[in-house]
């Protein structure tokens, strides 16, 4: 995947998405001592970059049955979302304990929601079962080259908007669960700006990516991790992203929780944006590791579906 496929991936969905605005605040760069340029991802169609990758690699298919989706929550609605503008059917599969709150979202955009029974363990063969029951077409949500692409193409727009800005960003900081977006963004930011580092963000509890770059193999987690950032439970890299992140990241940063939801409550309160948990790890990685992060700063908040519920 380079940038023409990361091109191609943009005109495909361009009709169909938003292209989020760069945000910036003023009383953010104060209060942290940092230029940020916060790209706003959680305004995307569903509430978060999920659509890009679904519908990349939604929009190549000839005449699907229907699409299947194994998720905790925000590929589920992308890829409902990829079904409705193509007309067919979506079922997605999400564990059991998955956030009430996205299943309803997910249900809202038309899909059947397959939860009963399932864990984050033994998701892939239910999902494995009900392809062959269905004959309808597996989006991945991360380890699909397409899927990548389309992800990327939050990197491309990023840097476009920043160079019409006139400010250069040091470093672009992602969240990171299976490492679709992470890989995406490192593929865009890389063959446009060299110079600039790519960092992803996870949370402690969750720190299979920083370690297996560390080890310099994948390293998967026992379980899935406990952690408010629910769209990074992700048990592992993928097989397409971990050679990516190896070769293009520049590293991984682990943030703890008290510093997940203290971002969360700066962006609520400095910007007024409304951002997931895992949406917020970006500027987390700012509160916890600013002192070693260069000046200016491209944030990408992945997500907006933020679940209120006690």
């Amino acid at each position: 995947m380079d940038l023409a496929g990361i091109h191609a991936a943009f005109r495909r969905i361009a009709p169909h998405t938003h292209r989020t605005p760069l945000l910036t605040s003023r009383l953010l760069d104060e209060l942290l001592g940092k230029r940020l340029l916060l790209k706003a991802e959680h305004l995307q169609k569903t509430g978060s970059f999920k659509a890009r990758g679904a519908l990349s690699k939604a929009l190549t298919l000839e005449n699907p049955k229907g699409l299947l989706a194994v998720s905790s929550g925000n590929h589920a609605q992308g890829v409902t979302y990829a079904a409705r503008v193509l007309g067919v059917r979506a079922l997605v599969v999400m564990p059991e304990d998955a956030s009430p709150y996205k299943k309803a979202c997910a249900r809202a955009y038309g899909a059947e929601v397959v939860d009963r029974g399932v864990t984050a363990k033994n998701r892939e063969e239910v999902a494995e079962a009900l392809l062959k029951e269905t004959g309808y077409a597996l989006v991945h949500p991360f380890d699909d080259p397409l899927v990548i692409a389309g992800q990327a193409t939050a990197g491309l727009e990023l840097l476009a908007q920043a160079g019409r800005m006139g400010v250069f960003p040091e470093a672009v900081l992602a969240p990171v669960g299976g490492g679709g977006l992470l890989a995406g963004v490192a593929v865009a930011v890389k063959a446009l700006s060299p110079k600039t580092l790519v960092l992803g963000v996870e949370p402690e509890a969750a720190d299979d990516a920083r370690r297996s770059l560390e080890a310099g193999r994948i390293v998967r987690l026992p379980e899935a991790p406990k952690t408010r950032a629910d769209g990074v439970r992700t048990l592992s890299l993928g097989k397409h992203t971990f050679p990516i992140l190896k070769e293009k990241a520049d590293g991984v940063l682990a943030v703890s929780e008290e510093a997940i939801l203290e971002a969360e409550r700066l962006l609520f309160t400095r910007t007024k944006q409304v951002v997931e948990p895992t949406g917020a790890l970006p500027l987390a990685a700012v509160l916890e590791h600013g002192a070693g992060l260069p000046k200016t700063l491209a944030l990408l908040l992945s997500g907006g579906n933020r679940d209120f519920s006690p």
